[in-house]
């Protein structure tokens, strides 16, 4: 194959006369001129064939000149360029010539930004994230973060919600490790993360307009990544996040893009009880009610124990609400306020809500049998017997939870285990014959359900 390419070349070569030569890396043109033009397109029929068919070696000299004389001409020099230089890399055994073959790698990338990086598909951002990615691979342990985050912060701020997603998650990568390195950083990982979270957000709702199920799919699985990241960070101190906000809240209390972020940010590292949300929270429904600003004015009624409040706020929240698993939440909160209150029939109410929205929201099932179980007194307040059968009902709603919701598996089987322990012992059916085991009985009072013996 080689000596048939060299053929070529060469007839290429004699089929041109000359002309006044000069390179394209001087001239600034594609191939350049004269006969420098012409070594330009020779070479280039010369690396692409072996660079195509995985023979980097062969193909190696030939791109080397094209890459050095006229690197504007194709994007091919970049493509099959990165393929050849890493191979060169994986086949060196030489550390130092290990690094040197890296930082070319690198350089590829580089230069491919300066002629290519107005590309309006694959521009400056996609090249650099694809650089950073293979910076992370070979470089391993000696990796310089500081080096790769200034790569990536740069089109971050360029790009903003056009940047490509996977620079936006390798940034966060980066500014991860920076913290992990420095204590001090808390601020500027915590910062890096609403600019990301709202990158990656805007994207999303963006494929999702479009039903782009692909996309959508591509860009949830960044989004729980940094989403995971940052949970796992130690950043998320609520304390910490209460002093970088307190004031920016104050300072941006007319601008309701950043009150929403911030009421977002905080409600998913679950700082829902510090000043900075409550005060987000108000600004923003001032402005334009939502779920999410009522839920937090709702939480600063609870914490005020003004609770007629906070069922006022949550009640908003619910229907304002169009996400069925939020809604089910505001609807739970309802029915704990309800239960602390001893209203047991209307937190029973709100539990049921909450499982129209979530037929699986384990902990509504809990809430309801924890009260049948703490009202089996009042329900047979003269038989002891038949108090005990309330708890029937109650390890009911308990299995059902368990049977729902994996994460909540582990308290409703101690409810369980908790709860089986009282039911009536042989002795106590043998004074009420009509308790047969297997038989369906009605559990009186306000709990009003068909449960069987045990």
């Amino acid at each position: 194959m080689k000596t048939k390419v060299v053929l070529l070349a060469a007839g290429l070569l004699l089929s041109v006369s000359g002309a006044f030569a000069q390179k394209g890396v001087d001239n600034g043109t594609q191939f350049g001129s004269g006969e420098d033009s012409i070594r330009c397109i020779t070479n280039i029929s010369l690396f692409t064939p072996y660079a195509k068919a995985g023979n980097f070696k062969d193909a190696y000299e030939f791109w080397k000149i094209v890459y050095e004389e006229c690197p504007a001409a194709t994007k091919d020099i970049y493509l099959y360029g990165v393929r050849i230089v890493e191979w060169q890399l994986l086949n060196e055994k030489d550390p130092a010539k290990k690094t040197e073959l890296l930082n070319k790698l690198m350089a590829v990338y580089d230069q491919r930004v300066k002629y290519f990086g107005n590309d309006n598909r694959y521009g400056k951002d996609w090249i650099i994230s694809r650089k950073a990615q293979d910076y992370v691979k070979h470089a391993g342990e000696k990796a310089d973060y500081n080096m790769l985050y200034g790569w990536l912060k740069e089109v971050v701020d360029q790009f903003g919600e056009k940047t490509e997603p996977l620079a936006v998650n390798l940034f966060m990568f980066a500014s991860h490790q920076r913290l992990i390195a420095d204590n001090d950083k808390k601020g500027e990982f915590v910062e890096n993360y609403l600019k990301a979270s709202s990158i990656l957000d805007a994207q999303l709702n963006a494929a999702k307009a479009a039903n782009n199920e692909k996309e959508v799919g591509a860009l949830t699985t960044f989004k729980s990544s940094i989403d995971q990241s940052f949970a796992g960070s130690g950043a998320a101190d609520c304390e910490l996040l209460q002093t970088l906000y307190s004031d920016k809240v104050e300072q941006n209390k007319d601008d309701l893009e950043f009150l929403k972020e911030t009421i977002s940010l905080l409600r998913r590292v679950r700082c829902q009880e510090i000043e900075a949300y409550f005060a987000a929270s108000g600004y923003a429904h001032a402005k334009e009610p939502t779920a999410e600003s009522a839920v937090g004015l709702g939480k600063q009624a609870v914490k005020k124990k003004d609770y007629a409040t906070a069922v006022d706020f949550f009640e908003e929240a619910a229907r304002l609400e169009t996400d069925p698993m939020s809604k089910a939440d505001d609807y739970y909160m309802i029915a704990l306020l309800s239960f602390e209150q001893n209203s047991y029939s209307k937190a029973r109410q709100y539990c049921l809500k909450a499982l129209e929205s979530n037929a699986n929201y384990g902990n509504a099932y809990i809430l309801i049998g924890k009260m049948y179980a703490a009202t089996a007194s009042s329900v047979y307040p003269n038989d002891p017997v038949l108090r005990k059968t309330v708890y029937f009902a109650a390890v009911d709603k308990f299995e059902k939870a368990r049977q729902v919701d994996p994460s909540c598996a582990e308290e409703a089987s101690s409810q369980i285990s908790a709860y089986r322990a009282h039911f009536p012992s042989t002795e106590d059916v043998f004074m009420h014959p009509d308790l047969e085991k297997g038989k369906a009985i009605t559990i009186g009072g306000w709990i009003g359900e068909r449960t069987i013996v045990r």
